[in-house]
């Protein structure tokens, strides 16, 4: 069987900015109305990101074969190239030439307050991309345009690649039904514990309900690790002490691309998780979504004294 993953989402630019003040000193409330401001940002970065993009990093640095599927613009060669260096395979990734790529822009002040405009781009055209017929052994559908999530989730399904649901920025735009039609497709649920309690109002029901309608349900609690749903049972998995927490952005998508990598290995769904964890804590210690590098033997050796688990075929 191929172990090929498909990763679908969104493949974006993000471009941080940082203002060396406080915005509450520039935005007057008796002038809201009236607007106006421009702040001097001396300091600034552009980091690769999106959904996709970062499950890819992440699954690469285990030595898994992602497959991204995404699209991006006229101006993302150099994330293209990034990939291709890294040995990840980009045939999925459909180029616009009429169109941007996704991105963030971003500005934080002092006090870590953020203003933020995302153009969404080539992710609006998701839906256009036809993955085709694959033999991939997982996938995952990731935050896109909706209509590109459903395109890919029905595609999945048809050819029956099981995959794994991962609602996270999309939340807004998915209603109970919405919910109801993506789960009865998919194999596995990812959530953060906020996503969860939104999902099981919109759906009427419990997570230990929801997951007993697919193989697994995974529920992410940031510093509290996360609980793991399977086969009418609760687990949970304790987290991986950060020493040095830099930077939360990104740890979900590498929470994900653990799972995925001890899913295609055939791992149980416990040891997964506790491979997710340990991936997340690296993240957490770099800033951005795609600066930190462990080496594989880096990861096998914290899951070895953080959980105990021998995974010597990662060094």
């Amino acid at each position: 069987m191929s172990k090929e993953v498909l990763i679908c989402g969104s493949i974006a630019f993000d471009t941080i900015a940082v203002f060396e003040g406080r915005f509450k000193d520039h935005i007057l409330a008796d002038n809201i109305q009236t607007l106006s401001v421009s702040f001097f940002v001396p300091s600034l970065r552009k980091e690769f990101g999106g959904c996709a993009g970062n499950i890819a990093y992440n699954l690469r640095l285990l030595g898994g074969r992602p497959v991204p599927v995404g699209t991006v613009g006229m101006d993302a060669e150099d994330y293209l190239q990034r990939m291709a260096a890294m040995g990840i395979d980009t045939r999925l990734v459909r180029l616009l030439p009429d169109a941007y790529t996704p991105q963030c822009f971003i500005t934080t002040d002092l006090d870590n307050n953020q203003i933020a405009s995302f153009h969404p781009g080539a992710m609006l055209r998701s839906a256009e991309n036809d993955i085709g017929s694959q033999t991939s052994a997982w996938a995952i559908v990731a935050p896109d345009a909706k209509d590109g999530m459903f395109s890919h989730a029905r595609r999945l399904h048809a050819q029956g690649i099981p995959f794994i649901f991962d609602l996270g920025q999309a939340m807004p735009l998915f209603d109970g039904d919405d919910l109801r039609e993506m789960l009865a497709m998919a194999s596995i649920l990812t959530a953060n514990d906020y996503e969860a309690s939104v999902i099981e109002q919109r759906v009427g029901a419990p997570i230990e309900r929801i997951a007993e309608g697919l193989r697994a349900a995974v529920v992410t609690r940031g510093p509290h690790g996360a609980t793991l749903y399977e086969n009418g049972s609760q687990a949970d998995i304790p987290p991986v002490p950060a020493n040095d927490p830099v930077d939360p952005t990104g740890c979900g998508d590498a929470h994900r691309a653990g799972l995925l990598y001890g899913l295609v290995e055939g791992w149980a769904l416990r040891d997964a998780c506790c491979l997710a964890n340990i991936m997340g804590s690296f993240k957490i210690g770099a800033r951005g979504p795609q600066n930190h590098q462990p080496t594989r033997l880096d990861i096998a050796a914290a899951l070895q004294s953080n959980y105990g688990i021998d995974a010597s075929g990662l060094s």
